[in-house]
C-alpha cells in the first residue's frame, strides 16, 4: 500500500510551508497546494490519507472541499483550519462529517497528534476493505457500483479488466447513470491511483477560455494574460483527464485534443516548445457519438482514438431488479452522512420505488434517499394508484415481456423484504419450491439475500 500522506491546502503561502515544514519534522509524508480545486483531483476512493484545509479561500473554500471529497469517499478525514470567527461554522462542518478542526493560531504538536490519528483511522478504513474483499464480501467497486443486475456484474468485469491498463476509455450513459464514478474506478484501479484525476466538463467551459484552460498559456499570449498559468493537462501529468461530455467540444478545440491525444504533447498558448503529456484520457458523452460523427458535429478520428474501449451504462430503467438495494445504500449513507438514525422504509414503498421510471437515473434515486435519510419522506405516495409506472420491459414477445415483469417483481420483493425468503414466498402468495425455481429461472443472485432457517 502506498505510504500514507497528508494533503495539506492553505491559501497563504507562508502559513502554507510553515505547517508542511511541522508537519513533516513530525515524520509525515506532505503534499501541499494553495487552492482546494487543485487539491480536489488528488482525493478519491482509493486516497491513503487525511486532508487538513482552511476553511476561508478564494474559490471553492474548505467546506465545499470537504463536500466534495465526502462524494468522493465519506470515509476519507477532512480536518478543517478555523479562525476565531469560524468556530460555529467549523462546529457546523463536524456535524457534517468533518473528521475535526483547529484553531489559529494553532500549536503545531496539536495539528501533528490530530493528523496522526486522521491518518490512522484511514489506515484502518482502507485495511478493513481489503480484508472484506479478501473474505469474500462486496469488493471497493461492488460497493461503488452496486448492483446485481446481469449488466452490473458485466460492468465490473469489464472495469476490472480494463482498469489496469492504460487503455483511453470512452463511457456512454445518460444523465445520472454514474459516468464520473465509473472514471474514478478505473482511475482508482490503475497504476496512476496516486497521482490527480482531473475532471473537465466540456460543457461547462467558456468558448473563449477553453483552450487557455486546456493547454495553459505563457504571459502576454493574449490581452488580459498578466501571467503564466498551468492548464489542466498540464496539471494531470502522470494521472488521469476525465473529459466530461466531449461531445460538446467545438470541431476547432476537438482537432486540437486529437493531436494532444495522438502525441501525448501539448504547447502552451504563447509558447513554442512542447512538453510531454504522460496521461490516460477517458471521455464521457449521454449522446451516440457515432450519431454525431454521422450529423458532421463530432470528429470520427477522435472517436476512433478515444474508444479503444467502451463501456456503456445501463440506465435504472434497464436493471430494476437493483433499485430496492442500491436505494436502502444510499438511505443508510444519507443518514450516517447526516448523522440521523437508521431509517426503515416500508416494503410498500420499496415495491413502488422499482416501478418508477427514474429519468435522472442514480442522481435523482440518491436524491429521494437523502430526503428519506434526512426523514423529510419521498415527494410521492407510493400507496396512490397511478403513480407507480409498470416496467419499460421494452419489445418483444408477450411471454417476455411477461417474464421480464414477473423477474422485476421477485427481485423488488427479495430487496423489500430483507432477503427473507419465507416473507417473500408468503406476501407473493408463493410455495417455497416455486419461489426458489423462479429464483434459479431469472438467474437472480441470491448472494445479497437472507436464507430463513428453513432447510432448502
Amino acid at each position: 500500500m502506498k505510504q500514507p500522506e497528508i494533503l495539506l491546502v492553505e491559501d497563504d503561502d507562508e502559513l502554507r510551508a510553515a505547517t508542511a515544514l511541522a508537519l513533516e519534522l513530525a515524520g509525515l509524508r506532505v503534499r501541499a497546494r494553495a487552492s482546494a480545486e487543485e487539491a480536489l483531483h488528488l482525493t478519491g476512493y482509493g486516497f491513503n490519507g487525511a486532508v487538513i484545509s482552511d476553511i476561508r479561500m478564494p474559490g471553492m473554500d474548505g467546506m465545499t472541499l470537504m463536500a466534495k471529497i465526502r462524494d468522493h469517499d465519506p470515509e476519507i478525514p477532512v480536518i478543517l483550519v478555523t479562525g476565531h470567527a469560524d468556530v460555529q461554522l467549523a462546529v457546523r462542518a463536524m456535524h457534517e462529517g468533518a473528521y475535526d478542526f483547529v484553531e489559529k493560531p494553532f500549536a503545531n504538536a496539536h495539528l501533528v497528534d490530530i493528523a496522526s490519528r486522521a491518518l490512522e483511522m484511514r489506515r484502518l478504513v482502507l485495511e478493513n476493505r481489503v480484508l472484506r474483499a479478501a473474505a469474500g464480501h462486496p469488493d471497493d467497486l461492488e460497493q461503488r457500483l452496486t448492483g446485481r443486475s446481469a449488466a452490473m456484474i458485466d460492468l465490473r468485469h469489464r472495469l476490472r479488466a480494463v482498469g489496469p491498463t492504460d487503455a483511453d476509455v470512452l463511457i456512454i450513459g445518460e444523465t445520472g447513470t454514474g459516468k464520473e464514478v465509473v472514471a474514478r474506478a478505473i482511475h482508482d484501479l490503475s497504476d496512476r491511483a496516486g497521482k490527480p484525476f482531473v475532471a473537465i466538463n466540456c460543457a461547462a467551459l467558456p468558448e473563449m477560455l477553453i483552450e487557455s484552460e486546456l493547454f495553459g498559456h505563457e504571459a502576454g499570449a493574449f490581452p488580459g494574460a498578466m501571467r503564466a498559468r498551468f492548464g489542466k493537462f498540464e496539471l494531470a501529468r502522470g494521472g488521469t483527464i476525465l473529459l466530461d461530455e466531449i461531445g460538446a467540444m467545438s470541431p476547432e478545440v476537438q482537432a486540437k485534443l486529437l493531436r494532444v491525444i495522438q502525441e501525448r504533447a501539448t504547447t502552451r498558448l504563447g509558447a513554442n516548445e512542447p512538453y510531454s503529456l504522460d496521461v490516460r484520457f477517458i471521455a464521457t458523452s449521454k449522446d451516440d457519438l457515432d450519431a454525431r460523427v454521422a450529423e458532421g458535429r463530432f470528429r470520427a478520428d477522435l472517436l476512433y482514438r478515444l474508444n479503444v474501449v467502451t463501456l456503456r451504462l445501463p440506465p435504472l430503467a434497464e436493471r430494476r431488479e437493483d433499485i430496492p438495494m442500491l436505494f436502502l445504500r444510499l438511505v443508510a449513507d444519507a443518514a450516517t452522512r447526516y448523522r440521523r438514525d437508521p431509517v426503515e422504509v416500508p416494503p410498500q414503498v420499496m415495491a413502488a420505488l422499482a416501478e418508477r421510471s427514474w429519468p435522472g437515473n442514480v442522481r435523482e434515486l440518491r436524491n429521494a434517499a437523502d430526503r428519506v435519510g434526512l426523514g423529510l419522506g419521498l415527494e410521492f405516495d407510493a400507496a396512490r394508484p397511478g403513480e407507480a409506472e409498470h416496467p419499460e420491459t421494452g419489445g418483444g414477445t408477450l411471454a417476455e415481456r411477461m417474464a421480464a415483469h414477473e423477474k422485476a417483481v421477485i427481485a423488488n420483493a427479495l430487496a423489500a423484504n430483507g432477503g427473507n425468503l419465507r416473507a417473500v414466498y408468503e406476501s407473493l402468495g408463493l410455495s417455497r419450491k416455486a419461489l426458489y425455481m423462479k429464483i434459479r429461472k431469472y438467474g437472480l443472485d441470491r448472494r445479497g439475500f437472507i436464507l430463513d432457517d428453513e432447510p432448502e
